[in-house]
């Protein structure tokens, strides 16, 4: 049994604050630590469930953030950028039987702890046909076309919510309350290591393959930016269209093509951005 896990940061034991997140501060350093014991308490529950083989894919910013000598020398790492699938690269090899999204948050324009959608500003919703879609949303439709269920998720409380949402059979692990966007009440890394572990072993049970679901589209997506110039710059990519003042859309057959569109926008954006006004 071969489990898939994605490490995002934001929704880390202890992260509250964008320095906490941001590659080369103090509080970055501090919390890779954390990060590191969240990740590694899923490896050892996964372990402990069954588990042959659990790969960590980073997910966060550089993807350069884990801590790899304080992981489990079973475990494997998948560190660094450029990758087909960003976020769930390696789950279309198609042996991995479970994935989990540990460290996820919530999506841009809602509530929860550093709550964004890939750029950490400037996209201020993001919607797949009509709903609401925060990154594990959008990432759950991904894996799904390869028949691996999401099988744990871990973050802040609203993280949870969210998750029940695309992952309904999926266990959770709330590592802090939301209070603000800058603000948690935070367990300790002690107990949300005990925590994640414990959740790990009771979901390996659920990694069972299921039938790939290819041809689930078409596939809409709709991003909202705090700029109109963002949008514009956005329509460089092809297939994507204005559909407002500071929004654009674009359709995919499959969500495979659909995330690799995404990825181009957010590129394309974040290079539109200028320093003083956005």
């Amino acid at each position: 049994m071969k489990i898939l896990i994605s490490a995002d940061m934001e929704g880390a034991t202890g992260v509250t604050w964008p320095a906490d997140v941001l590659p080369g501060t103090p509080q970055w350093e501090r919390c890779r630590a954390m990060f590191t014991s969240d990740v590694n308490a899923a490896v050892l529950g996964f372990y402990d469930g069954g588990a042959d083989r659990v790969v960590i894919n980073e997910a966060h910013w550089t993807m350069r953030n884990l801590l790899l000598e304080r992981l489990d020398a079973r475990a494997e790492m998948l560190t660094g950028r450029h990758k087909s699938l960003s976020m769930v690269e390696g789950v279309q090899r198609g042996d991995v039987d479970g994935i989990a999204f540990v460290g996820y948050h919530t999506g841009a324009g809602s509530e929860g702890v550093l709550a964004h959608t890939y750029l950490a500003n400037s996209i201020t919703g993001v919607w797949l046909n009509g709903t609401r879609a925060s990154e594990g949303l959008l990432n759950a439709h991904v894996v799904a076309e390869y028949g691996v269920p999401v099988i744990l998720v871990t973050g802040d409380d609203l993280t949870c919510v969210d998750a029940a949402g695309y992952a309904p059979g999926a266990v959770t692990v709330a590592v802090k309350d939301h209070v603000s966007r800058y603000a948690a009440v935070c367990r300790t890394p002690a107990r949300t290591a005990a925590d994640i572990r414990a959740a790990a072993k009771e979901a390996t049970a659920l990694a069972v393959r299921r039938d790939p679901v290819p041809g689930g589209g078409p596939y809409t997506v709709e991003l909202e930016f705090d700029a109109e110039h963002l949008a514009m710059s956005a329509t460089v990519v092809p297939g994507v269209r204005r559909s407002g003042e500071r929004r654009v859309a674009y359709t995919s057959e499959t969500m495979y093509e659909g995330i690799r569109a995404f990825k181009a926008v957010t590129t394309v954006v974040s290079a539109a951005v200028e320093e003083q006004y956005g």
